[in-house]
């Protein structure tokens, strides 16, 4: 059968799968995203919404040894409905204030089950492979967000984006009298993924 011919024919065996499934008897399909994951959160989570790491598809996260078997995965939708909170740090890229726009990194924890105030730790990890672990307390002291935007402007992959786990430097004692440059260790631009370790 040639490639055509079997795209056809499995074009035409989906149709009566799906005619079969969606039946009036039939449960309904359950919701899934259209849309890609942007970030994944695995460990001690309690509201799963994706099952075990893909070694085949999860590329990246197995290269960086990332090994769970349920995670809650988040899209870009997912991020924009949560409340968005604004800060306007002094970045090091250029000594100047931007604003940036995101929720606040508790409440992203929130939709994965991880309670505000739990006694865990979190290895925050950026595409890159930059990692940092952070407890939820120092988390919740600075008021960290997942910034989606900078300047009014997405972040996009190849800048700070898509995610970036960040506090204002400039209105934290434990940061704001330190150079610019030493002050955002703890904040992984490029975050796609957050491990949640009970301590």
């Amino acid at each position: 059968m040639n490639k055509r011919n079997f795209v056809a024919a499995s074009v035409g065996l989906a149709g009566l799968w799906t005619a079969a499934t969606t039946s009036s008897h039939a449960a309904p399909p359950a919701k899934t995203s259209t849309s890609p994951a942007l970030l994944t959160i695995s460990g001690a989570i309690s509201q799963p919404n994706r099952g075990a790491l893909d070694a085949t598809i999860d590329q990246m996260m197995g290269k960086h040894g990332i090994q769970f078997d349920k995670a809650h995965a988040l899209d870009a939708a997912a991020l924009q409905r949560m409340p968005a909170v604004t800060i306007k740090p002094t970045l090091e890229y250029d000594s100047k204030p931007h604003t940036l726009k995101g929720p606040l990194l508790t409440t992203v924890l929130a939709a994965a089950g991880v309670a505000a105030g739990s006694p865990v730790q979190l290895v925050l990890r950026a595409v890159d492979g930059y990692n940092v672990t952070i407890s939820m307390a120092d988390v919740q002291a600075y008021r960290m967000i997942v910034a989606t935007h900078i300047d009014g402007q997405p972040m996009a992959l190849g800048g700070l984006g898509p995610q970036w786990a960040v506090y204002d430097a400039d209105v934290l004692p434990a940061f704001k009298d330190k150079p610019v440059k030493e002050r955002f260790g703890l904040c992984p631009w490029g975050l796609y993924h957050i491990e949640v370790k009970k301590a």
